[in-house]
């Protein structure tokens, strides 16, 4: 698996009430934003709008989800690849997990608990509303930033009237005795930007460029890890490589709980005029999102190339990032 770094992904505080657009610290924090997501692929935010209570409240009745029998897990069903119930897989024994699909909504929200608690439970209802409303204006102000940065904000308009958000509960059981540790296999999400948050439990761990494991320590229970997705890589015109990363459950006898915010676009994903220029030509045709992902289910969206063997990040990710290249690649 490589070598444990002691070094960190960037730690970016988005709770200082200084921030403010056209300040100089929103100016400067735009910058350590676009910085970081192209070093790193990702990095800590400290976002303080989900209180402790909410982040408590929120885990717990994750667990409650969890608890409910398997067969009513598997009612969640999608007609969107990657939305629905995922788990009791051979390969990922530790690994389980639901989607919400649409949750800063009241009914999408309802209509996902009531498909779990027939008698309803408004508990969970609310907290994974109020959580997801918080996690999703995260997303908004991160996709902000970035924009500025580029000198492309007038794009933000079009991504917070496209933006199509999926939260998905997942669940790492620790391992028994003998037990495989690997709670899910290193890749690269297929989002515009994935935003995890953790219960208590270590077990993500980021690949850097310099080919190094660092296993993600949160500063504190508002941290919130914010990765670039293939999406984003490709509006970026290859600017910004998306995280490569994994969860090894290794050190624990307890359950992780996570929670990630997904976003997808809904219309159209097309690189700005400014990102390509003649040094820097466009590497991806105007895409439709949801259709890159029917396209992963696909023959041709399956079929890769060799695995690299020689394990540098650049050539792991340029094998995971395959079929957004396949699929709209120039």
């Amino acid at each position: 698996m490589g070598s444990q770094s002691q070094s960190r992904i960037p730690v970016i505080d988005l709770s200082n009430e200084e921030l403010k657009p056209g300040t100089k610290t929103w100016v400067s924090t735009c910058k350590e934003i676009r910085h970081a997501l192209e070093e790193f692929g990702c990095f800590e935010a400290i976002y303080s709008k989900v209180s402790m209570e909410l982040h408590n409240q929120v885990f717990e009745t994750t667990k409650e989800l969890f608890d409910l029998p398997t067969e009513t897990k598997m009612k969640n069903k999608s007609s969107k690849p990657y939305f629905h119930y995922l788990g009791q897989y051979s390969n990922l024994p530790l690994y389980e997990s639901l989607g919400i699909d649409n949750p800063t909504t009241l009914d999408s929200t309802q209509s996902f608990t009531n498909l779990m608690w027939s008698s309803g439970n408004d508990r969970f209802c609310e907290n994974a509303l109020s959580y997801s409303d918080l996690v999703g204006k995260l997303d908004k102000w991160v996709i902000r930033m970035l924009f500025e940065s580029y000198g492309v904000g007038r794009c933000y308009e079009s991504y917070t009237e496209s933006v199509h958000y999926l939260l998905r509960c997942v669940k790492y059981r620790a391992p028994d005795m003998n037990e495989t540790t690997t709670g899910l296999t290193p890749h690269t999400d297929k989002t515009m930007i994935s935003i995890i948050h953790q219960n208590h439990i270590n077990g993500l761990q980021i690949k850097t460029r310099d080919s190094e494991w660092i296993e993600f320590e949160p500063s504190a229970p508002s941290s919130f890890v914010v990765m670039a997705g293939d999406a984003l890589m490709a509006w970026s015109n290859d600017r910004i490589l998306p995280c490569y990363h994994q969860v090894i459950m290794s050190h624990s006898t307890e359950t992780r709980y996570s929670l990630a915010m997904f976003s997808f676009s809904s219309g159209i994903v097309e690189i700005p005029q400014e990102l390509g220029d003649d040094k820097n030509p466009l590497k991806y045709k105007p895409f439709d999102h949801f259709e890159f992902l029917h396209f992963l289910q696909s023959l041709a969206g399956k079929e890769p190339p060799s695995k690299p063997t020689v394990a540098s990040v650049a050539s792991e990710t340029t094998y995971y990032t395959r079929s957004i290249k396949a699929y709209c690649g120039i």
